[in-house]
């Protein structure tokens, strides 16, 4: 049987990622499942987190997924590691989870010229220092600053992002970030929601500052993924079709998740 591709996130945020997924490999069949029932992931801990993962990656390879992408970055940040090497041996030896953290710090040491990279991201996935471990793997002389934007995903996720209302809560994070290391010249949207905040990020930051959105740089890193492992790739289907599961009410979903797909979409309902 064909497998669609799985993509999970907590929430809406990962439909940023879908999105640009679909633009760049528009043949494949995907699987989209929002746990928001139980989201927000960015104030539990690692072990809720971890747990919370691990049944939706399940759920997914019961629906037949041979591949799954964690395009949330928190679950990425606290259960990839132990999804992949704990697990996976003995649920689905065959099956593979992928983060977005990785492919998005494989970047940034070709675009920081002063050799300092700032991350936005939620409590949770600055507090895990995820991003802060993989850059220096690739790129070990780089000054990583980081800083927490608990207020970003509720404006985006009540629709308030756009107001005025918003630009104080993101002029005060980016001048935070500004301030603890005013050489930074990158600086990584950790966090699938904030590339709808995008115009507004821009407005408050110098036009000498690079932003690296995850969007396509996930949808190149698996391209290239799906390039060097014709095993699993050979698996997946290609008839273009797209299906979303949510753990909460399906309508919310549709209309909140439309804004972040930027196209209508139409879900169902899931028991986790």
């Amino acid at each position: 049987m064909a497998a669609p591709i799985g993509v999970f996130d907590s929430g809406y945020g990962g439909l940023s990622i879908l999105k640009e997924l679909v633009k760049e490999l528009p043949e494949y069949d995907y699987l989209y499942l929002g746990d928001n029932a139980r989201a927000p992931y960015g104030t539990r801990s690692f072990e809720t987190v971890y747990h919370y993962t691990l049944e939706c990656v399940q759920h997914l390879f019961n629906e037949g997924c041979e591949l799954v992408i964690l395009a949330c970055n928190t679950a990425s940040a606290k259960a990839l590691r132990t999804i992949q090497q704990k697990d996976l041996p003995l649920i689905a030896p065959n099956k593979r989870v992928l983060g977005v953290i990785r492919p998005t710090t494989e970047m940034v040491g070709e675009l920081s010229k002063t050799k300092t990279v700032g991350i936005l991201g939620t409590s949770g996935t600055v507090q895990s220092e995820s991003y802060v471990v993989e850059i220096h793997k690739f790129f070990p002389d780089i000054k990583v600053v980081q800083e927490a934007c608990p207020m970003w995903v509720p404006l985006v996720e009540n629709n308030e992002h756009k107001g005025d209302g918003a630009d104080y809560f993101i002029k005060k994070h980016l001048d935070n970030i500004l301030t603890k290391a005013p050489e930074t010249d990158t600086l990584v949207l950790g966090c699938t929601h904030y590339p709808l905040l995008m115009d507004k990020i821009k407005k408050h930051l110098p036009e000498n500052i690079k932003i690296l959105a995850q969007g396509e740089v996930i949808a190149h890193s698996l391209k290239d993924y799906l390039q060097r492992h014709p095993e699993i790739e050979n698996k997946c289907g290609k008839s273009g079709k797209l299906r979303f599961l949510t753990t909460d009410d399906n309508l919310i979903f549709d209309k909140m998740g439309s804004i972040f797909f930027e196209k209508e979409i139409v879900s169902e309902h899931c028991q986790m």
